[in-house]
């Protein structure tokens, strides 16, 4: 099996929000612990470039390392001010053209599938449609999380929003732990998925009940509640399953950890992860 069909490993930023550390103390760490690329967190993506907007942003590309993905929040639905979006979104592909990456993340709204109305919809899809023309014209893929409390918070509804967007720069961000959570098997949901599907986020917890850890409200207040946060190989989500699904995909997956010690953290589960890579990829006796 060739190398160029392995899954890619990404460092999310994001994972670091509450660390005093450099941007190149990040590039370094992603380096010496051997992953392929960075996905940058929009706030961090914003000041970078406010920073250092004179010059080329190639510090990751020097490390031999790409920049996955931006992930970012561009507002959508019947209750937003859309030219607002429009431009935030512009204000993003300048961005992803000076990070050199491909991809930008977005949620499809902050409403749930069963709760919207056809109206909201409709007007969700006919955005995101105009996001992507956007995003096209810059070479750029729009990715949509497979999230709770949005259009695509299971596998039927982020099929359904799909097939409707019906736009070859929309695509999705497939994170297995939230279909998990929605009641869904995440091979069978990346099966059904899989022609959207452009990166994948990968996170674990303990059990069902420890979901709402991961809920806005915690991951990004300082003291928020991190119980329940395991390595992948220690929840309730079977990621040795998906790995060996998803390892000859020849797409990025970011290790999304937001307890504490990242650095720790993501040492062990970068090591996890190429190990059960390694396998995969060693030749038959």
């Amino acid at each position: 099996m060739s190398d160029s069909f392995r899954l890619g490993c990404s460092l999310c930023t994001i994972s670091f929000r509450h660390t005093l550390i450099s941007f190149e103390q990040l590039i370094e760490f992603a380096r010496v612990h051997a992953f392929n690329g960075m996905e940058v967190w929009g706030v961090h993506a914003r000041h970078l470039y406010e920073e250092r907007k004179g010059s080329r942003m190639h510090l990751p590309e020097a490390a031999g390392l790409t920049v996955s993905m931006i992930s970012d929040y561009l507002e959508v639905g019947s209750r937003v001010n859309f030219p607002d979006t429009v431009t935030r979104c512009e204000e993003l592909l300048t961005l992803a053209g000076w990070l050199r990456t491909r991809r930008i993340r977005t949620f499809a709204g902050r409403r749930g599938s069963r709760e919207v109305s056809a109206g909201e919809f409709e007007d969700t899809v006919r955005q995101l449609r105009i996001l992507g023309d956007l995003c096209m014209d810059h070479g750029i893929d729009l990715l949509v999380e497979t999230h709770p409390g949005t259009l695509a918070d299971h596998k039927a509804a982020a099929h359904r929003l799909m097939t409707e967007v019906s736009h070859e720069a929309v695509k999705l961000n497939m994170d297995f732990l939230h279909l998990w959570e929605a009641g869904d098997d995440p091979l069978e949901s990346y099966e059904q998925l899989e022609p959207w599907v452009e990166h994948f986020h990968l996170k674990n917890v303990l059990s069902l009940a420890h979901c709402s850890v991961f809920q806005p409200h915690q991951v990004y207040a300082a003291n928020g509640s991190r119980q329940g946060m395991v390595s992948l190989a220690d929840g309730a989500v079977d990621y040795r399953r998906i790995i060996d699904r998803i390892g000859s995909s020849g797409k990025f997956a970011s290790l999304e950890w937001f307890g504490a010690e990242p650095g720790r953290m993501l040492s062990g589960e970068i090591g996890w992860l190429r190990r059960r890579l390694d396998r995969l990829y060693a030749p038959a006796p």
